[in-house]
């Protein structure tokens, strides 16, 4: 690559993450004819990308490996939405082109941003680049999983304003991503390296995730902090988890000692659920319960210890995100405490008396 700056500015003639494989694939265009074709689709790099040099050939990628974006509407939109954000904002249209633009796959794209978020001074980017697309790009089942989560981002989190930003952005996509190529490792038998990187996806985003964990497909890992996944612990698919939840042992026990959350349910901030017990699909959780015993399907739970305290209307709460579904329920509690409160009641006879719940789901 040339640098028109005779060599003297420091962003592209220092030491940079991008390996000199990575830099040869960047494709410019120098002739009319290709600036016809750019017309049609292809990116233009001169309009973006001023100052480099145009010129730079790019090899043939490897017979052997799929690199096709046809029929794959994800990855056209994050690249379509890359390209807008380029133009309009110049200042990061290296980090885009670097990041999306120069990549002929999701699989790709996401390998080089999760590299250059994890590396070290020893973990090189480069050395996880290669980790991640050999994983990511041999493992259909992976392949599936990251456009379902990231599809989850989009639809849960109204914060997530296009696919390109959950990709480039995102702490708890980038962990959630990261964590399933450690899980890839750790069944090929390559554990030590597993959790070499599980050590860096805690040290990097504060999740830590052990890589022997079961986890399903189009799964919101909203914000990304402080969230803990233990070695035997099971999430279904389409499950939603908020910031600060805990699936963990109860610390006495070995073997099979963690939570098993059903798909479709929904854990508010700060959930903490301890030992090898069952929260049931479609249940959803409120904030700040810390839960011991099996949760039904379909039931509300809250407190501590949670109990449940009621039903889910919705199949799915994690799709939909009601987090106030408990709201009315709380409120009826304050009320009963305050009446009952000159009769000697305390709380939790409050809500005992309101958490009545039969053991069968309502037909």
């Amino acid at each position: 690559m040339t640098c028109l700056s005779d060599g003297s500015c420091s962003c592209c003639c220092g030491d940079s993450l991008l390996n000199e494989r990575m830099v040869s694939r960047w494709r410019f265009f120098v002739n009319e004819a290709d600036r016809h074709s750019a017309s049609n689709g292809i990116f233009l790099a001169e309009k973006v990308f001023p100052v480099y040099a145009m010129g730079i050939s790019r090899p043939e990628i490897e017979s052997n490996v799929s690199v096709s974006d046809s029929g794959d509407p994800i990855w056209e939109n994050v690249r379509k939405e890359a390209k807008l954000e380029a133009e309009n904002e110049p200042i990061l249209s290296s980090f885009l082109y670097a990041s999306i633009l120069s990549h002929d796959c999701l699989e790709q794209a996401l390998g080089f941003v999760l590299a250059n978020r994890l590396h070290n001074p020893t973990l090189l980017a480069t050395q996880l680049v290669d980790i991640f697309n050999n994983i990511m790009m041999s493992d259909e089942g992976i392949k599936r999983s990251i456009r379902l989560d990231i599809q989850a981002f989009k639809e849960r989190d109204p914060a997530c304003f296009s696919y390109s930003s959950i990709l480039l952005y995102l702490k708890g996509y980038h962990s959630l991503q990261s964590y399933r190529v450690a899980h890839a490792l750790w069944k090929q038998g390559r554990q030590v390296l597993a959790l070499a990187l599980q050590s860096r996806i805690s040290e990097v985003f504060g999740v830590d995730i052990h890589p022997a964990a079961k986890i399903g497909e189009g799964i919101l890992l909203d914000h990304g902090t402080g969230v803990v996944i233990g070695e035997t612990a099971v999430v279904g698919n389409r499950v939603s988890l908020m910031q600060g939840v805990t699936l963990g042992g109860t610390g006495n026990e070995i073997g099979d000692r963690h939570p098993k959350v059903g798909e479709g349910a929904l854990l508010g901030a700060s959930v903490t659920i301890l030992g090898n017990i069952r929260i049931g699909e479609g249940a959803m959780i409120a904030a700040g319960s810390v839960v011991l015993k099996d949760i039904p399907p379909h039931s509300m739970a809250a407190g501590i210890p949670a109990k449940a305290i009621g039903y889910v209307e919705e199949e799915d709460p994690s799709l939909t995100m009601n987090h106030d579904a408990s709201r009315d329920f709380f409120q009826q509690v304050a009320l009963g405490f305050r009446d009952h409160k000159s009769e000697g009641s305390n709380m939790e006879d409050s809500v005992d008396q309101l958490s009545a719940v039969p053991d069968a789901e309502p037909t």
